[in-house]
This record gives structure tokens, C-alpha cells and sequence, in this order.
């Protein structure tokens, strides 16, 4: 079944456990420079949103125990004005968009400017063996693509597979849908910026575990991820990677801004298997496929598991009995993420 963008305005009558989380909340810096000493995220633009709750939510629960002393939580957005000084005393630096950038940005800096990255992937090679990526949620990367356009319902991911290698250019290959006649229409794919988590994620999930290299057909611009109010989506034959989990937050938890919302596309299935369920929750069996992916914050490792205040603060927010993992799972379910069982939740991978 598509989800039309019409549905984001059915969002508005969403139960009354999704409606306490404060909508407005899906694209927003800080509203304070931080202190020297308070937990400053960048990075993936497909979790921005929940670690922005995340931080409103938690700072408030320090506020209402009484604590003035303990290290706040912040998170940067993948997009806006650049430079950015993350922190009070922090040195300047280029706006961090995508997992790869916010990762590199940690690699770069010290705990004075960065002190996690937000990624939408798991560790890959190029990774350092100091990065420790701690788990935090459940998503699902599908494909959207142009609501009423000429995309069907589903793809395969063969299908999948053979747009962004160039070996199908035209709708009318398509055959393997059933009840899908593709019109002789040239298939306009679309992907996310190089260092897109979502990009890499998705290339590796059509290749079959393997990164698919993107043929010449793949349009050269890359449009901002899970955003489909940009232009270019303003065509028939437009496709694109999206998570399944910020889709479901734009259209049934209502967090959008005017650049951060579905727009021109609605999501679609994979095999047969759509991410959204009835309920209009992230689907399990679409999870449990290739295209579930847990996200991430990423730390340093030396940081993590030492004894000091800062390593402390670090697992007391991401840790598995930290508040994420605690007190986080109204947030991560109005953002469209699935929780993680108790123990997965604030584990800890690295190359």
C-alpha cells in the first residue's frame, strides 16, 4: 500500500502517547551554547531528530531531579550555516552532514569539540579501531518514490539492484511486479550525499551485502536524505533512498520543519514487504530483512571506558542502563524507531 502525502496531514490525530512528544523538535541546533563540559553530538541527518528530543528530554530530567552540576546533551543538525563552534571554548569547525562526516569530525577533534557522532551504519572499513559504536535503535532503509508518479508499489531488490547499476533505465523493464505495467518512461534514481549512512547502508542492502557501485545513469546530484520537499522529486519517475523510521516520524509523529518532510515522495515496499505496519509502526518483517539496520552513536573508545566524569556522562546517557536505553523508548517510537531489548540496546561494536 502507498503512503501518500496526504497522510502527513492525518498525522495531526496521532494517539495521545505520540502527542506528548513535543512536535516542532525534528530539525533544531542548540538553543544555548553549550558548556566545555556538556555531551555535543554531529552527524547523521536520519537520527538528528530523536537525539535532538533526546537531548531536549534529557536535559529536563536533569533539571527536575535538581542536578545544575551534571554534563547536558546536545546535538548539532546535518544542515544549516557553517562553520559551527560546538561548544563554549570549542574551535570551529565545517558543518558535519552525514554519518561519514560526523564520524571523521570525532576522529578530528577532541572531547573540547566533538564528543559523539550520530551514524545511520555500523562500523566499515576506513573506520579507526578507537571508534565505538554504541547501539541505540531499529530502522529500516526502503525507497521512496514521486506520490501518484510512475514508480510501482514495490520493487524487488533485484530490481533495486539493476536501477542503480544501470543495467534497468526504463519503467517498462520492470516485470517482475505483478500487476505493474512500467510505462517507456527513463527512470530518474536519485541517492544521498557520499557521506550519507542511509547512502552506504543501501547500496550494501541491494547488493546483497556487498556496496553496489552506482552506474552513470544514477543522477549526479545528490539531494539532502530523507527530505523529499526538494524540486527534483517534483517528477514522475524520481526514486531515492529513505529511512522507513524518519518517514514514519514526518507523516505519523509529525515532525517536520518546511525542508524536513516526505514533500513530494511517499515510501514504498521491497520484496514484497512494507516497512510500515497498519498501525502505523516500523515493520518487524521488514526490519528482520536486509534492510534493518540498528543506528548508532559513535565514541571514543579511550573515552568510553575510562574512569573519569566524562566517561561517566558518556554512559549515562548512551550506556545500557543510561537514559536512552532507560527512559528513551517514547521518543524513539514518535521518531518511528523500534527499541532494542534490554542488553542490545548501549552495546558496543568497532572495526
Amino acid at each position: 500500500m502507498r503512503h501518500t502525502a496526504a497522510k502527513l496531514f492525518a498525522a495531526l490525530a496521532i494517539t495521545t502517547s505520540l502527542a506528548t512528544i513535543a512536535v516542532g523538535q525534528a530539525s533544531a541546533d542548540p538553543a544555548v551554547t553549550p558548556a566545555a563540559q556538556d555531551i555535543v553530538g554531529v552527524g547523521s541527518d536520519t537520527t538528528q531528530a530523536v537525539l535532538n528530543q533526546f537531548s531536549t528530554d534529557y536535559n529536563a530530567y536533569l533539571t527536575g531531579t535538581g542536578d545544575t552540576t551534571s554534563p547536558r546533551l546536545y546535538s548539532w543538525d546535518a544542515t544549516g550555516t557553517s562553520p559551527i563552534t560546538t561548544k563554549t571554548g570549542a574551535t570551529s569547525i565545517a558543518r558535519p552532514n552525514g554519518s561519514g562526516a560526523g564520524i571523521s569530525a570525532l576522529n578530528s577533534t577532541t572531547d573540547s569539540t566533538v564528543d559523539f557522532a550520530r551514524a545511520s551504519r555500523g562500523p566499515q572499513t576506513g573506520d579507526l579501531s578507537t571508534d565505538l559504536f554504541v547501539a541505540f535503535a531499529k530502522d529500516g532503509v526502503s525507497w521512496a518514490g514521486n506520490t501518484g508518479g510512475n514508480a510501482p508499489a514495490n520493487l524487488t531488490t533485484a530490481d533495486l539492484n539493476g536501477i542503480y547499476t544501470c543495467s534497468i533505465t526504463n519503467w517498462s523493464q520492470i516485470t517482475d511486479v505483478p500487476g505493474y505495467t512500467g510505462p517507456n518512461a527513463t527512470i530518474d534514481a536519485y541517492l544521498p550525499q557520499i557521506n550519507s549512512g542511509t547512502r552506504a547502508f543501501f547500496l550494501s542492502a541491494i547488493g546483497g551485502g556487498t556496496a553496489v557501485t552506482p552506474g552513470s545513469c544514477v543522477e549526479a546530484y545528490n539531494p539532502e536524505e530523507n527530505e523529499g520537499t526538494d524540486a527534483v522529486f517534483n517528477d514522475p519517475n524520481a526514486i531515492t533512498p529513505y529511512s522507513a523510521a524518519h518517514y514514519i516520524g514526518q507523516v505519523y509523529g509529525g515532525h517536520t520543519t518546511s525542508t524536513d518532510a516526505p514533500g513530494y515522495l511517499d515510501l514504498r515496499s521491497v520484496d514484497g514487504i512494507n516497512p510500515i505496519t497498519s498501525s502505523n509502526t516500523l515493520n518487524p518483517s521488514y526490519t528482520s530483512t536486509a534492510y534493518g539496520r540498528t543506528v548508532y552513536n559513535v565514541v571514543r573508545n579511550a573515552e568510553w571506558t575510562g574512569t573519569d566524569a566524562h566517561a561517566a556522562a558518556l554512559k549515562a546517557i548512551f550506556g545500557t542502563t543510561g537514559w536512552i536505553c532507560k527512559s528513551g523508548a517514547a521518543d524513539l517510537h514518535s521518531f518511528g524507531f523500534q527499541t532494542l531489548p534490554f542488553g542490545a540496546c548501549g552495546s558496543t561494536i568497532h572495526i
